[in-house]
This record gives C-alpha cells, sequence and structure tokens, in this order.
C-alpha cells in the first residue's frame, strides 16, 4: 500500500513537473513573440501620405516648396514655387501645385508677426493649402489693438490674411480622465516612462510643478504630483504616479461608455489628416487639422509651435489626448468656440514634447489587448485613403488585470521572466524526482540482494 501511493506520488509530480515546461514555455514564446519590435514603428494611413510628402518638400527645399498636405483623395500634395519642382513632385508620385509664396516667405512673416508687440487673444499659422499666412483675433481684442495687427499683417504683404473670430482664445480644462488637484481640474493624456518612472502627460497650463493630483473630488486617491512644466512657450507638463507605475490599461485612452481606443505609437499629423479628441466635457469629437506650427497669444502667454485643427472643444476639455488610427498626436491645449456651433482648438504636439521631456510613450500590448489593428503598410492603396476614411483606432474595454483573459496574461510581455522561473522549476523537480526514484531503486536493490545473500 505505501508503494502504491509512493508511486501515485511520483507521477503526480513528473506530470506537474512536464507540465510546468509547457506552461512556461508557453509563457515565454507567446510573449517573445507578442512583443513588438522596437524598429517597428506604426503609422496610420494619413502619416504615410503627409510623409511622403514632407521628403519631397526636403529634398526639394524650403526655398522652392511652401509645405504640404493631404488631398481629399487620400494623396499628398505638395506647393511648389516653380515648374520644374512641379514636374519633380509628379514623378515623386505625388499631386504638385504650383503657388506664389516659398515656405521661407511664410516663415518670414511668422517671424515679424512674433516680432511686433504682443496682443492677448490673437493667434496665426501657415495655411499651406491657400499659401497664406492667417492672423486671427478673437472677441476679447480691442479695436485699437486689432488695428495695430493689421497694419503690421498689411506691411509683410498680401499673403498674410486678418480675420476676427468669434469666442475667445482660452486654455481648456479637464479632459478624458480627469484629475483634479487645489489649483483646478485637467486631464490626463497619454502615460509616459522614463523607464524607471511613469508619468502622466498632460497640459502645462493645467498647474506648476508642485500641484498634487488625484482621481477624485474628495481628495482620497492622491495620483501624484508635477515634477515638470513648460508654459507658456510650451504647453507640456508631467504628473509623477504616486506608486511610480501607471497600471493596467496604461496603453489606453479613455472615449466613453466603459471604451477605450489602444495606442500603438506618436508621430506628428499631416494637414488635412482627419484626427480625434477625447475630453470629460465633449467627449469623442473629430475633425480635421487645418495647420501645424501655430501660435497662440493666450491672456496667459504665447504658445508657439502648435497644431491648429477644426476639431471642437469646451471649457473642460484641456490635457485630453488627441490621436488617429491608434497613434498619439497631441494634448489639448486651448481654442475658441463650443461644440454647437464649432470653433478652433490647438494642440501641444506629443512628439515635440516626449523629444523635450526625454520620455517614452507607453504603448498597448496589440497582443494582450487581442483586438489590435496591424501597422499599415506604405502601399499606394492605403496612402491614398481618404482623410474621412480614417478611425480613432482599435477599441478596448477599460478594465483591470482581473478582467483580462488567461491567454492574454500569458502573452503578455512581461511574463518572459515568470515564465523563464516556470521552466527551470519545472527542470528542477523532474531532476529532483528522477534523482529520488533511482535513490529508492538502488536502496531496494541492496535490501533484495541483503535478503538474498544474508
Amino acid at each position: 500500500m505505501r508503494h502504491a501511493r509512493r508511486r501515485v506520488v511520483r507521477r503526480v509530480t513528473r506530470l506537474a513537473a512536464v507540465g510546468g515546461l509547457l506552461l512556461g514555455g508557453t509563457m515565454v514564446t507567446r510573449a517573445v513573440a507578442s512583443e513588438p519590435p522596437a524598429t517597428a514603428v506604426p503609422r496610420t494611413y494619413a502619416q504615410q501620405a503627409g510623409q511622403t510628402g514632407a521628403d519631397i518638400a526636403a529634398r526639394l527645399g524650403s526655398a522652392r516648396t511652401a509645405g504640404t498636405w493631404i488631398g481629399a483623395d487620400g494623396k499628398p500634395v505638395v506647393a511648389v514655387t516653380d515648374e520644374k519642382a512641379a514636374a519633380e513632385v509628379r514623378a515623386a508620385g505625388a499631386r504638385a501645385k504650383v503657388v506664389e509664396h516659398s515656405m521661407d516667405d511664410l516663415k518670414s512673416a511668422a517671424k515679424t508677426l512674433r516680432s511686433a508687440p504682443r496682443v492677448a487673444g490673437t493667434a496665426w499659422s501657415m495655411d499651406y493649402r491657400t499659401n497664406q499666412v492667417v492672423v486671427q483675433g478673437d472677441s476679447t481684442v480691442s479695436a485699437s489693438d486689432w488695428a495695430g495687427m493689421t497694419k503690421v499683417a498689411a506691411g509683410i504683404g498680401g499673403f498674410v490674411k486678418t480675420e476676427r473670430t468669434e469666442g475667445t482664445f482660452t486654455p481648456r480644462l479637464n479632459g478624458a480622465q480627469p484629475i483634479l488637484s487645489t489649483g483646478g481640474r485637467c486631464s490626463a493624456g497619454f502615460n509616459v516612462t522614463n523607464g524607471q518612472s511613469d508619468f502622466i502627460l498632460t497640459a502645462g497650463h493645467c498647474g506648476p510643478t508642485g500641484s498634487v493630483w488625484f482621481a477624485d473630488t474628495g481628495g482620497t486617491n492622491q495620483l501624484g504630483k508635477t515634477v515638470t512644466q513648460s508654459f507658456p512657450g510650451n504647453d507640456y507638463s508631467l504628473v509623477q504616479y504616486a506608486s511610480g507605475k501607471a497600471g493596467n490599461g496604461a496603453g489606453v485612452v479613455f472615449i466613453g461608455n466603459g471604451k477605450g481606443v489602444q495606442i500603438t505609437g506618436a508621430a506628428d499629423p499631416a494637414i488635412g489628416q482627419r484626427v480625434f479628441r477625447s475630453g470629460s466635457t465633449s467627449g469623442l469629437r473629430d475633425g480635421q487639422v487645418t495647420s501645424v506650427n501655430a501660435t497662440v497669444n493666450y491672456p496667459e502667454g504665447t504658445v508657439t509651435g502648435l497644431i491648429e485643427t477644426s476639431v471642437c472643444a469646451e471649457p473642460g476639455d484641456s490635457g485630453g489626448p488627441m490621436f488617429s488610427e491608434g497613434i498619439a498626436l497631441g494634448i489639448t491645449s486651448g481654442g475658441s468656440g463650443d461644440c454647437t456651433q464649432g470653433g478652433t482648438t490647438f494642440f501641444e504636439p506629443v512628439t515635440k514634447a516626449l523629444r523635450d521631456l526625454d520620455m517614452q510613450l507607453i504603448v498597448s500590448n496589440p497582443a494582450a489587448a487581442g483586438a489590435a489593428s496591424p501597422a499599415p503598410s506604405a502601399t499606394s492603396a492605403q496612402g491614398s485613403i481618404a482623410p474621412g476614411g480614417a478611425s480613432p483606432g482599435s477599441s478596448a474595454a477599460v478594465e483591470g488585470a482581473e478582467g483580462t483573459p488567461l491567454l492574454s496574461r500569458l502573452t503578455d510581455t512581461r511574463n518572459v521572466g515568470p515564465g523563464l522561473l516556470v521552466v527551470g522549476g519545472s527542470l528542477i523537480a523532474l531532476v529532483a524526482t528522477r534523482y529520488i526514484r533511482s535513490e529508492q531503486d538502488r536502496k531496494a536493490y541492496q535490501r533484495y540482494y541483503s535478503a538474498t545473500w544474508g
């Protein structure tokens, strides 16, 4: 009876060890296979077209080109100043538009505007499609100040256009997932990391360095503290998590109704690209990029290098994320108008903030999420998709680890180490059981012959 029990124990131990080998091997191989290559940078269809136009413009130079954008058919368009340059653009597979003023002219105009006396409530940007620099003045700009701005614009040339806009250019507060402090309410934009600690990338005007942020109005659930702020000039800041880590779902942005969008990378947007913004006040909204390198004179100060869009926003949306096809593009800075009448919203580019702060975007693991779209390849068919056909990105439920399927947990890239431990432990168990069985057989052999030979 005792020998039978030993045999059962040995068999169970061997089966457990073999199962551990299989499980550990699955965790390692699936996790390694699911980890995206470091060199694979996902691009949206619009970004492929935008990059094509940008490459052509860079090759021709700023004296012969005046910007690039995405046409209604999704193909890149490059503004050029002569027919020879136009022929080169067409030979490269893009469309050409011959214009009068070069990028050097547009930049010179913007430089002159920056050197003029600052007027709060004004903004200007380069409109590549009309070959103009557009100067806007909101409802707070007085008649005398506006007269001064229009005089400066007229002195530059006829390609500098001035126009009044309704509403006021103000920073927007709140956003996709609200965060609160004694200084006000803002929004979590994207999660980023320096490899040691995780942070929330949000708008710089949300609060100065040292601001303490909470996830609840009662101030009991502390998220973290602002450790870096850049505003005005730029409009970004870092909130370091109190726990040091962003936790589960760090690569997903909330869009409402318990749903989120998986973020798989960061890039610069292209003019004409369809983009999406999520905010706690107005929810998920979409529009198009109308210009880049925009300058806005907020009452608090001037911010440059912004992305201008036709996406609406309202007070309560600041710091929220802008994205398209799962690619992080910007964080909400400010604007004018609302989501009833429409308006203009400006965004701080994510790539610039990451570069200045020396941070990396925390992205969603496609294998763990189970529904991520593959990175689009640079084929002509995909590159020519119309901007209106773009989507926010692959959806994902906003939930914790307890809602994650077992297979998703096994294929998580973080399980490479634990998987190797399981494999090692299982091998030790197999060797140990084999050794114990050999020792038992040897002793039994000795006892048998001792009894036989006396």
